[in-house]
């Protein structure tokens, strides 16, 4: 799968590769406390797209997915992973399903800008959103405020419903975060190249290698 030259004008113009990488989602990218390098299965993609250009990898870390603006100015490729998004419960919630959230008097704590904050405030009709910067952060306000639910990646999730006693993880899910590879609008060349990479590195293993690699649990190679 060689890259045109049209393809590898648009997507490295400068003769480097700059790579867009969200360290808000720790499932695909983890900063080394030591190095300070990023790490993770979509620093391999960025690293392995490079390397199929031919060019040097320019890593720029963005703190959420909502930095980048995206509907309708990047071109995305088809998803090549995917992640659960659900909720946790507090012990006693009469809460039982996905279906009892979106009620009037619930109150959802988000990580502001996530991918699944954009979703729920497309879709919530009743219940109110609490927002606050990052992961942790939306965590924190769920137990301080003694919110009613939590929503989140479920692999975190899991991981916070064994330090609150009697919490419960809701059954099924909300919404499936899709990762995909984009390049502004504009850029037909490059975009059918990404689209291409995409299919290719989900056909050929290397994404499930990368999940392996990094011991990422909770994600899945798309379909």
């Amino acid at each position: 799968m060689t890259p045109s030259p049209a393809a590898r004008s648009e997507l490295a113009p400068t003769g480097k590769l700059r790579v867009g990488i969200n360290y808000g989602n720790f499932l695909l990218v983890n900063k080394d406390p030591a190095s300070g390098e990023y790490r993770g299965i979509a620093v391999d993609l960025g690293r392995e797209l490079g390397r199929r250009l031919e060019v040097p990898v320019d890593l720029v870390a963005f703190e959420t997915a909502g930095e980048p603006q995206r509907a309708g100015e990047i071109a995305f490729s088809p998803a090549y992973l995917e992640i659960e998004a659900g909720y946790l419960v507090p012990a006693g919630s009469p809460i039982r399903s996905i279906a009892d959230v979106d009620r009037k008097g619930v109150r959802i704590a988000v990580a502001v800008n996530s991918a699944y904050d954009l979703y729920l405030s497309r879709s919530l009709k009743h219940a109110t959103l609490v927002r606050v910067q990052g992961i942790q952060g939306s965590y924190d306000i769920f137990v301080k405020d003694k919110l009613e639910v939590l929503s989140g990646l479920k692999p975190r999730l899991t991981t916070d419903a064994a330090s609150l006693p009697g919490s419960r993880v809701l059954e099924g899910r909300f919404t499936a975060v899709q990762q995909s590879v984009g390049t502004p609008q504009g850029r037909p060349a490059g975009a059918k190249y990404l689209g291409e990479f995409a299919q290719d590195v989900k056909a050929s293993g290397f994404v499930a290698q990368a999940i392996a690699r990094h011991a990422v649990r909770g994600v899945s190679v798309a379909a």
